[in-house]
C-alpha cells in the first residue's frame, strides 16, 4: 500500500468511512484470503451490502446497524460484521455454586471534556448541523482566505485523497476531539505538525464541492458532535 493510500485509509477511519473513499489508481483487492472470526465476513470483490445480508439471512438494516454504516457503501477488504453481538459467542458454562449477591455498581458516566475552540474563519454560517446529511458546518469566504486552527493539537491528516472533503486537513485535540477543515485550496501544514489556536493551516477554496466555503466538522471518540455547541457565540 503506497504512503498516500495509507494516510488516506487512516483520515477515512478517523472519519468513520469505509475505503471506498479513497482515491487510488490501484485497482489491486486487498481482501486476501486473511481468515476472519466467526460472525464476520471480509467484503469480497462484487459484493453487495444486500448480497451480504441475504446470504447470511439478516436483514440491509441489521448490517448497517452492527457495523455502523451510514449508507450502503462498502470495500472490498472491509471486515463487516454478519451476526449479532452474542451470536458468535460460546453460551458460558453453568455456575456450580451460589457466590453470595452483591449490590450492583453504579454506572459512573465518562465525562465528556470540554474542549474551547475559536472560529476557523470568521465567515457567515451558509450550512448547519444536521447528520447525516451535513456532520460539520459550512462557512462562507473568499478563495484564499487564511483557515485557523480551532485549538492546540496535531495534524493526523493533510492530502486530498477523499474525495467529497477535497483538500483536508484532520488535527487530533486533547480528550479524544478531532477537527477536520475540509474543501480548502491549498494545505499550510504537513502530517504530524503541532498546530496552536488560531494559526493559519490552510487557505479557503472550494476543491471537492461547487463553491468556495469551509466545511468544518467536530468529533469526539470518533463521532461526530455539534461544533456550535463548542463554538463561542458570535
Amino acid at each position: 500500500m503506497s504512503a498516500r493510500l495509507l494516510s488516506c485509509f487512516m483520515a477515512l477511519i478517523l472519519l468513520g468511512f469505509g475505503l471506498s473513499g479513497c482515491s487510488s489508481t490501484n485497482s489491486g483487492s486487498v481482501a486476501g484470503n486473511t481468515r476472519v472470526a466467526p460472525g464476520f465476513y471480509r467484503v469480497q470483490t462484487g459484493d453487495t451490502l444486500y448480497r451480504i445480508a441475504k446470504a447470511h439471512n439478516q436483514s440491509v438494516a441489521n448490517i448497517k446497524s452492527w457495523n455502523q454504516l451510514s449508507d450502503n457503501h462498502i470495500a472490498v477488504g472491509q471486515l463487516l460484521r454478519v451476526r449479532a453481538d452474542g451470536a458468535s459467542k460460546p453460551p458460558a458454562p453453568a455456575s456450580t455454586k451460589s457466590p453470595a449477591s452483591k449490590p450492583a455498581a453504579s454506572a459512573t458516566p465518562v465525562p465528556k471534556v470540554s474542549l474551547s475552540l475559536v472560529w476557523p474563519h470568521a465567515g457567515n454560517l451558509v450550512g448547519k448541523y444536521a447528520p447525516p446529511r451535513n456532520k460539520g458546518i459550512d462557512i462562507a469566504g473568499k478563495e484564499g482566505d487564511p483557515v485557523l486552527a480551532a485549538a492546540d493539537g496535531k495534524v493526523v491528516y493533510a492530502g486530498d485523497g477523499i474525495r467529497a472533503y477535497g483538500n483536508m486537513v484532520i488535527v487530533r485535540h486533547a480528550g479524544e476531539y478531532l477537527t477536520t477543515y475540509a474543501h480548502n485550496q491549498a494545505l499550510l501544514v504537513a502530517e504530524g505538525a503541532q498546530v496552536r489556536q488560531g494559526q493559519p493551516i490552510a487557505r479557503m477554496g472550494k476543491s471537492g464541492t461547487d463553491a468556495v466555503k469551509l466545511h468544518f466538522e467536530l468529533r469526539f471518540k470518533g463521532q461526530p458532535t455539534n461544533p456550535l455547541a463548542q463554538l463561542p457565540e458570535r
